[in-house]
């Protein structure tokens, strides 16, 4: 289980000091968790301190009862926590294979590869043996990305705005993922997101605002309320993707 305890940070700009995130507790279980909220309320800045990319002003992370807040991000990796960036990295010269071997810990059979990638829906025989590069399309690399999660089998999976980019039919096709993975990988998977239909196959919602975490509980407690007409934090909520490319 991965625990935040009164988790702060602030950073520095033109006019001083600025906090981000206020006081943030959280805890984690096993399941689908959803974060979403304004944009610039400190989300994607959440993600990154879970990831280890950037360290707290104060506050603890606990993962199974162990305090990792001072570990890097790749010790955190080998301690089972998995992020995903809003833009997925290419890598030339690396194959599709080679990524999810990497991912993996070991050199996986072109089969093996070939069943992670028939999991997130893509063709394995069209993938399996293609560059990380410029050629695949944003929706492609959302999924390959998450086929090397799939590989990595860790104990928390952690993709920010995944949507972030892709056009709508990837978005379409990406639900589908996801709602399989959420049926098949056990851990905790956390996805920040602005989409309703991301939200609506979580099993709990946090929703942060201005730095503050507004809310937390069962979507069937969370979601009434945050999709309401008189919620400001409604119109980030949309079932489109604004400006997909």
């Amino acid at each position: 289980m991965l625990e935040l305890k009164n988790i702060s940070f602030s950073a520095d700009t033109e006019n001083g000091k600025k906090e981000i995130l206020k006081n943030i507790s959280l805890k984690f279980e096993d399941g689908f968790i959803a974060i979403t909220g304004p944009n610039g309320g400190g989300k994607s800045t959440l993600a990154k301190i879970i990831a280890g990319i950037i360290k707290p002003t104060s506050g603890k992370i606990l993962l199974d009862g162990e305090d990792i807040t001072e570990l890097s991000i790749t010790e955190r990796a080998q301690k089972g926590i998995s992020f995903a960036f809003q833009q997925p990295v290419r890598f030339k010269g690396i194959t599709v294979k080679d990524l999810i071997s990497l991912a993996s810990g070991k050199d996986i059979t072109v089969a093996k590869a070939c069943d992670y990638l028939s999991q997130v829906g893509l063709c394995a025989r069209d993938y399996v043996d293609r560059e990380v590069n410029s050629s695949l399309s944003g929706g492609e690399l959302k999924r390959i990305e998450i086929a090397t999660v799939l590989a990595r089998g860790t104990k928390v999976s952690l993709f920010d705005e995944p949507e972030a980019g892709i056009d709508l039919w990837s978005f379409n096709n990406l639900i589908n993922v996801f709602e399989k993975m959420h049926s098949t990988l056990g851990g905790s998977i956390i996805i920040i997101s602005h989409q309703e239909r991301i939200l609506n196959i979580a099993d709990k919602v946090a929703v942060i605002s201005a730095g503050n975490l507004e809310a937390y509980g069962k979507k069937s407690d969370i979601l009434p309320e945050l999709l309401s007409a008189s919620n400001p934090a409604c119109s980030v909520l949309t079932d489109n993707l604004e400006g997909a490319k």
